[in-house]
């Protein structure tokens, strides 16, 4: 080992380097695939597509994970031990794109806004540090608790299935579905009297799920569930840190016993496969999506801006507001990379950022390691078949722990909030959760709302961030203190 270079910058050995690498790996690994997976399914995708959903995600988590920890020329990449994963934050607003459009064509509006969301962010990257002073913790905790919130709904559906919808074998009503077809026939006969049938009518799903919150798939997902909850408690180190995925693993294992779970996808999968630029659908730009996206990256790279501040700060080395800025411009580069590539916005993982802290392992050639080991496993489609095969009751469980873990972050960061000596606070955290709830409890409240705003206002993690620091910059004002920000990234440790 080179002892004369700053922690951060020593090479370590090969053996060591692959294995502390994958380490990384498994960490994130649960959470990394998740996203795609929420997303193909909520556009959906079909499996072969979702497929090439992950495999392009691990790719890219890989490659913008080398470009931040090695470095890319003198714009690019923090050079510290990070590695780069799909950001939660986004997960909402793409679910709700993808409601409102769905299929190919839904694929291509997230990705073009996560393009346009990409450029904007290398754009305004230099200035993004001096936005701190309006995302203290009461509004960064506020807005990940409701993250947290919000995305559990994704993961319950996951353990009960739909009462209506893609688990149901038959969607919509087959009586209802005659009688539009008759009608439809009558209308186009001559000289009928009917209006012709509206461009794009469609009958909403009306059968119930019989399946719907079937015991054995509730069954499975309790043991995944307990599964974590047992790793988590008995097991030390590097296995505690892979619980969600050791859970997972443990509910194939059990579905796969049952007959609930198949391979004949992962047969039918390739071994090796390229992963290329626009594979699943060519991006269509909406300025209002992609105004949008660019707030949740705004969030985001506040977010990271505490975060690389936590990792100078764990391993001693200095961060100036250039490597900030490589840092930030390095999100907006995997964004737009992820884009092109038909996944995701990226930033930081900080469940790696803890791990850090766990190993005292300070090299950012580990995540190196890691971002090879990732880009290795992206460009294997047999990998993502298996990871698309898993029935969604074993991601269930897992869900309400990574989904959880997300909101009860949020909450950790409030816990450092002053709300005994600074009652403004309190109502700060109060009204946004509330406005962050209003979508989820009432999904049809912007139906008298011009079509137009639609994107921006049907997201509770945006009307959350919009609350959040309205209030708190006319309760609080605008006071940097650098320290909090860094603590409260300290607390951080679930995207």
């Amino acid at each position: 080992m080179q002892t004369d270079k700053h922690p951060v910058d020593q090479m370590l050995p090969l053996g060591r380097l692959t294995t502390l690498g994958l380490q990384h790996v498994l960490v994130m690994y649960a959470g990394a695939v998740a996203v795609p997976l929420i997303v193909g399914r909520a556009l959906n995708l079909d499996s072969h597509q979702i497929a090439k959903l992950i495999s392009a995600d691990l790719f890219v988590c890989g490659l913008v994970t080398l470009i931040q920890a090695w470095g890319a020329t003198r714009w690019f990449g923090i050079k510290l031990p990070v590695m780069m994963g799909v950001t939660f934050a986004s997960v909402a607003p793409m679910i709700s794109m993808a409601q409102t459009t769905g299929g190919v064509y839904g694929a291509g509006l997230i990705f073009g806004s996560v393009i346009g969301a990409g450029v904007i962010s290398i754009l305004i990257s230099p200035l993004v540090s001096r936005m701190l002073r309006f995302f203290p913790p009461v509004v960064t905790g506020t807005i990940i608790t409701v993250i947290g919130i919000s995305l559990m709904r994704v993961g319950i559906n996951w353990i009960f299935g739909n009462p209506v919808g893609p688990t149901a074998p038959s969607v919509p009503n087959p009586e209802h579905v005659k009688w539009l077809q008759n009608a439809q026939v009558a209308a186009g006969a001559p000289g009928s009297a009917l209006p012709p049938i509206p461009h794009g009518l469609a009958i909403l799903p009306s059968v119930p799920n019989p399946r719907y919150g079937d015991l054995s798939g509730v069954g499975i997902s309790a043991l995944v569930l307990v599964s974590i909850l047992l790793i988590t408690k008995f097991a030390k180190g590097f296995f505690a840190n892979i619980a969600v995925l050791a859970g997972i693993v443990i509910g194939a294992v059990v579905a796969t016993a049952m007959g609930l779970m198949t391979y004949e996808k992962v047969a039918h999968a390739e071994w090796f496969d390229f992963v290329m630029p626009f594979e699943i659908a060519t991006p269509v730009f909406d300025p209002i999506l992609i105004l949008t996206m660019t707030l949740v990256m705004i969030v985001v790279m506040i977010e990271s801006v505490g975060m690389f501040l936590a990792l100078g700060d764990m391993t001693n080395k200095e961060v100036t507001p250039a490597d900030l800025t490589r840092g930030l411009r390095t999100d907006g580069l995997g964004t737009l990379l992820g884009g092109i590539f038909n996944t995701f916005p990226y930033t930081s993982f900080s469940q790696n950022v803890g791990l850090v802290a766990v190993t005292g392992i300070q090299s950012r050639f580990v995540c190196v390691a890691g971002g090879f080991i990732l880009i290795i496993l992206g460009v294997l489609p047999k990998l993502g078949a298996l990871v698309e095969s898993l029935p969604t009751m074993v991601l269930g469980g897992a869900g309400l722990v990574m989904f959880g873990m997300v909101a009860a972050t949020g909450i950790r960061i409030l816990s450092n909030v002053d709300f005994r000596h600074n009652r403004y606070n309190a109502m700060i955290v109060a009204v946004s959760i509330g406005f962050g709830m209003i979508p989820l409890i009432a999904p049809q409240f912007r139906q008298w709302m011009p079509h137009a705003i639609h994107p921006l206002i049907e997201s509770g993690i945006l009307l959350a961030s919009i609350s959040a620091v309205a209030l708190n910059l006319f309760f609080n004002g605008a006071k940097l203190d650098q320290a909090q920000i860094i603590k409260a990234a300290q607390q951080a440790d679930a995207h």
